[in-house]
C-alpha cells in the first residue's frame, strides 16, 4: 500500500515487549513503571496483525522490544510470522546478552538477519550505559552469531562526553568481522532530547580522513534507511543513520506498533491509532482498517530538527526500539 506521498510502506517494526535486561539511560531511565502484562498483545494476537498486514502490502517485519529474547517464546514468534504466507522476512534487534543462547532456536525458525545493539567496547564504560557488566555476553553472541551465517549489524549511538571518541575502535569490528556497524544519530526522544547528539556528517568526516579509501557502498543491506560505505580491506561496511542531518522521510516504508498494539506511522509524533480492542475481538476487518489509516496518515517528514515540535513525549522502550 502507498501512502500520499507515494511511498510504498512494505516493513512493520513490532515491539513485543517493553521489559529488558538492561538499564541503558537514553532508552529506559530511572522511574520507569512495566506495562501489566494483560495490556501487551499475546503472540496470537501479534500473528493475526502480521497476517492481516500481509493483506495490505506488508511483507518484512522486525521484532523489537525492549529486549525482545527476554519475552519467552520469541523464536517460536518469528516462526510463526514467517510462515505467514506473503512474510518475505522477519528479523530482530537485540542487546545480545540472550542471542547466544536463544541462537539455535531463532536459526531453526528461519530469523533473516539480527541487529544488536552496542555502543561501547570498554568494559567499564559499558556497565556505565548499561547498568550491567555484561559486554562479554554480547561481544560472544555477535561471535557465535556471525560464525553461523547470520546477517548481523551492530548499532551504535554516539553521545558526547560518553562514548564519542570510541568509534574508530567499534568500526574495525567491520575490519574484522562479516558485519555492518551502523552509527545512529541520537533522535531527540525521551532521553534523547537532553542528549548532546553527534553529527554523523562530522562522524564521516573524521572517519574519511583516518580511512581515505572510504567510498559509498551500493549495495542494498536491508529495508532501512542507512548509507553505507566500504572501505579497502574490511569484510563489513560501515552504515549511518542521519535522522537529523540526513532526513530520509522521503524513501521511508515503515510503520511501527507497540506492545500494546498502538500502530504509528512516524516515531516523531505522538499520534496513534490502537489495535488491541480489534484484534482482542477478532475483527480483522477493523485491524486492516487502522492499518490503512495509519498508512493513510503517515505525515510527508518528521521534525526532530525542531525539538520543540516533536510531540512524542513518551520513553523509547515505551514505544518500540
Amino acid at each position: 500500500m502507498e501512502d500520499l506521498y507515494g511511498r510504498k510502506i512494505d516493513y512493520m517494526r513490532i515491539s513485543i515487549t517493553d521489559r529488558c535486561n538492561l538499564r541503558c539511560r537514553y532508552c529506559m531511565p530511572n522511574g520507569i513503571e512495566w506495562i501489566p502484562m494483560d495490556e501487551i498483545l499475546t503472540y496470537e494476537e501479534i500473528e493475526t496483525v502480521c497476517r492481516v498486514a500481509v493483506s495490505v502490502g506488508i511483507n518484512k517485519f522486525k521484532i523489537t522490544g525492549g529486549e525482545p529474547l527476554v519475552r519467552k517464546g520469541c523464536p517460536e514468534l518469528i516462526g510463526n510470522i514467517k510462515r505467514i504466507p506473503g512474510v518475505e522476512q522477519v528479523t530482530i534487534t537485540t542487546n545480545g546478552i540472550l542471542l547466544k543462547e536463544q541462537l539455535d532456536r531463532l536459526i531453526l525458525a528461519g530469523v533473516d538477519a539480527v541487529n544488536v545493539s552496542l555502543d561501547t567496547l570498554d568494559q567499564e564504560k559499558f556497565k556505565q550505559i548499561t547498568g550491567f557488566d555484561m559486554l562479554d555476553q554480547v561481544e560472544a553472541s555477535i561471535k557465535s552469531a556471525v560464525d553461523k551465517g547470520l546477517r548481523v549489524k551492530i548499532n551504535t549511538v554516539l553521545q558526547k562526553d560518553v562514548n564519542d571518541e570510541e568509534w574508530p575502535g567499534l568500526m574495525k569490528l567491520a575490519k574484522d568481522h562479516r558485519l555492518d556497524v551502523r552509527f545512529i544519530e541520537m533522535m531527540p526522544i525521551g532521553y534523547g532530547k537532553k542528549s548532546r547528539m553527534i553529527s554523523n556528517s562530522d562522524l564521516l568526516a573524521q572517519m574519511q580522513q583516518l580511512y581515505p579509501g572510504m567510498e559509498p557502498d551500493e549495495k542494498r543491506h536491508g529495508n532501512g534507511p542507512a548509507v553505507y560505505y566500504k572501505i579497502p580491506g574490511f569484510e563489513g561496511s560501515i552504515g549511518f543513520i542521519s535522522a537529523i542531518h540526513g532526513k530520509f522521510c522521503g524513501s521511508c516504508n515503515r510503520i511501527r506498533m507497540t506492545s500494546t498494539g498502538e500502530l504509528k506511522a512516524c516515531l516523531c509524533y505522538q499520534d496513534s491509532d490502537s489495535l488491541r480492542d480489534a484484534v482482542r475481538k477478532g475483527d480483522e476487518d477493523e485491524v486492516r482498517r487502522l492499518l490503512e489509516l495509519t498508512i493513510s496518515k503517515k505525515p510527508e517528514m518528521h521534525c526532530f530538527e525542531t525539538v520543540d515540535s516533536v510531540t512524542e513525549s513518551r520513553q523509547m522502550v515505551k514505544i518500540g526500539g
